[in-house]
């Protein structure tokens, strides 16, 4: 398949040197994965185990009526759990109960830990054990940690599609896994596309309901589509399944060399994966090329948030004409974010980790022209002139696949289009 996309360039940034960072970091809570999955997992509840302001970061996060009822929701630690004075693990039991004796259609209950359940220690894993005993198999408790003491927000998808893979039958079917949450929209042009192959059967994890029928094992294949799942990754391999590596899905280059990583595994001809992938990636091409106008000849920078960091400058550089000052990334996975790595064109500083300030004044010092950065530092930045895009709109909006690339491409055309419009004197809120 190797000619159905662009070949990477002579210099990737694969081996580029990585400025490893260690300092005061801006990143969002790992609560917030919860805000799409459990719209993904339609009979599932994430119960967070937490303090109220993790209830409000969650009712702030989703926008929730009042009259909504969401499959989500927080067991409030009170000041006497915290200070060791009530049982813990009774009070939880106790929450529990109530909220499955009022929802007799949760299938799937996830105890998702914060950060003070961290600082006491409360051990929702022997509490997901006890439970499930007492529920199954009605309801399937499981538990993750969202903390944000050492997390982006990403990563609670990683750490609650982690929690699943243990759970998940035995299977010697060769089969492939797509792994990561996708809108429902984007997830059936990924299923179409993949049917129109002839590839299948094919699973997905998260699957919309526990019923779904999925399992793994030693012939199992897996590609994701998500650069932040680097735990389910390796719980993957833990259960004999292999990895099939790729770039991510993003805008027309990074789609079909996704697309081409399976389709080789499953033995598609030539011919038949043009045909198929003709269409869309030309619709793909004719989107960017209108989008992205406004991107070409600009520089971009971007500070490590949301894991999206390298694919989506690997999208901008190579399709969009932009180049890359900095790329910052919480953590690099050379087995998951090392085919992207391939195709970023040398030339900028690839970075692990943050120091804050220190990032901060690389960034002053480059006036880059667009920033893509957490909510905390944008409004800041663009006080000082810099345009911004908030990096976690990127994982709230459909961007994969060949029908979302010209709306991945406006994303970040947005904030320069709307900057050239803008007189001098009028306020300017980040985007």
């Amino acid at each position: 398949m190797t000619d159905q996309f662009t070949p990477p360039p002579a210099l990737g940034c694969r081996t580029s040197p990585v400025l490893k960072q260690r300092g005061q970091r801006e990143v969002f809570c790992g609560l917030t994965g919860i805000i799409w999955l459990h719209r993904k997992i339609q009979d599932a509840f994430f119960l967070v185990v937490g303090s109220r302001t993790c209830a409000h970061l969650l009712q702030s996060a989703a926008g929730v009526m009042i009259f909504a009822e969401p499959r989500f929701g927080t067991a409030i630690l009170e000041e006497s759990d915290l200070a060791g004075l009530n049982d813990a693990h009774a009070e939880l039991d106790r929450t529990v109960n109530e909220l499955l004796a009022r929802r007799p259609d949760i299938r799937q209950l996830f105890l998702v830990g914060s950060c003070p359940s961290e600082v006491i220690k409360l051990d929702l894993s022997r509490a997901a054990e006890r439970l499930t005993q007492q529920f199954a198999p009605k309801v399937r408790v499981l538990e993750y940690s969202g903390s944000g003491i050492e997390t982006t927000f990403t990563q609670g998808e990683d750490a609650c599609l982690a929690a699943m893979v243990p759970v998940l039958p035995e299977t010697d079917a060769r089969e492939l896994l797509v792994v990561g949450a996708l809108p429902d929209v984007v997830e059936d042009q990924m299923l179409a596309l993949l049917d129109g192959l002839g590839i299948g059967p094919v699973r997905v994890l998260p699957a919309r309901s526990v019923d779904a029928e999925m399992g793994v094992g030693k012939n199992t294949v897996y590609a994701l589509t998500q650069p932040f799942l680097t735990e389910t990754h390796a719980a993957l391999e833990r259960r004999g399944a292999r990895h099939l590596p790729a770039p991510f899905p993003f805008g027309d280059e990074g789609t079909t060399a996704w697309l081409a990583a399976i389709a080789r595994e499953f033995g598609v001809s030539d011919e038949k994966f043009a045909e198929v992938t003709e269409a869309p990636r030309r619709r793909a091409r004719a989107a960017i090329a209108q989008a992205s106008e406004p991107l070409n000849g600009k520089s971009v920078f971007f500070f490590p948030d949301s894991q999206l960091e390298v694919p989506l400058a690997r999208f901008l550089t190579r399709e969009c004409g932009m180049s890359a000052v900095e790329v910052g990334m919480p953590y690099i996975h050379d087995a998951v974010h090392g085919p992207d790595l391939d195709l970023l064109p040398a030339g900028p500083q690839i970075s692990e980790g943050q120091d804050v300030d220190i990032q901060l004044d690389r960034c002053r010092a480059a006036r880059p022209d667009l920033t893509v950065c957490g909510l905390g530092l944008a409004n800041p930045l663009e006080a000082e002139g810099l345009s911004t895009k908030w990096a976690i709109e990127l994982v709230f909006t459909p961007v994969h696949f060949y029908e979302q690339a010209g709306d991945l491409a406006s994303l970040f055309a947005r904030p320069l289009r709307r900057k050239s419009i803008l007189t001098p004197s009028t306020g300017v809120a980040a985007e």
